[in-house]
């Protein structure tokens, strides 16, 4: 039969430091209890060229979830670079994917139970994923906050893309120190983010004018 991993993948020299390590991060992360993914009975490891294609999750998953997994950096591994007692032998050998090099992440999330003219969600993210925050927007509009809207060649605070950039490049290089500061940030950040969109999605459900309702979703 057909082997989607054979047909449309690739087993390069490449691949077992870039593509295979972060795919296998990936399935460990949502499918934990699945296969065992580590040690020396694990099913797969980093470099298997046999790793599932796809997988169901082992629970439903929120942008949260997925955000974590696009800001990883072999956490909980012998492979993370930030591993300060890690082994030179493995720490930093794969390519994370939250890497200080990133500079931009979009997450789409629909959500069947609100009204289609703004089920729709972008959560965005500026500069290394691994030190960045999400902030949500209603797809179908076409301005958004001056804060976020306004990124120019000069470096700001007063520019979500600016500050973003200026938190990750202070935080790659104090990573065992900044990283508890960091993890409050993005868990502020979200959190503002999901009770503007609870507040607009009811502002929403209660305005009849749709021309309003357009102001609305711009304005959140």
């Amino acid at each position: 039969g057909l082997n989607p991993r054979d047909a449309f993948g690739s087993h390069d020299d490449a691949d077992h430091v870039y593509n295979t390590p972060r795919a296998w991060y990936m399935l460990r992360h949502f499918n934990p209890r699945t296969k065992v993914w580590d040690g020396p009975n694990a099913d797969f490891t980093p470099r298997s060229d046999d790793l599932p294609w796809c997988m169901v999750p082992e629970k439903k998953i929120t942008p949260e979830d997925v955000k974590y997994a696009l800001s990883s950096h072999y956490q909980g591994t012998p492979y993370d670079p930030y591993e300060g007692h890690g082994s030179p032998a493995t720490k930093g050998i794969f390519r994370p994917i939250g890497v200080n090099r990133n500079d931009f992440m979009a997450l789409i999330q629909m959500r069947p139970d609100v009204p289609g003219e703004f089920r729709a969600v972008e959560w965005i993210a500026f500069a290394s994923n691994a030190f960045n925050a999400m902030a949500p927007f209603y797809a179908n509009v076409s301005a958004t906050p001056e804060y976020l809207a306004n990124t120019t060649a000069e470096v700001s605070t007063g520019s979500f893309y600016w500050s973003s950039r200026m938190i990750a490049a202070m935080a790659d290089a104090s990573y065992s120190t900044s990283v508890f500061h960091i993890e409050r940030y993005r868990l502020a950040v979200e959190a503002q983010g999901h009770a503007l969109l609870n507040r607009y999605d009811e502002k929403l459900r209660r305005e009849a004018d749709g021309v309003k309702r357009a102001a609305l979703r711009e304005r959140a």
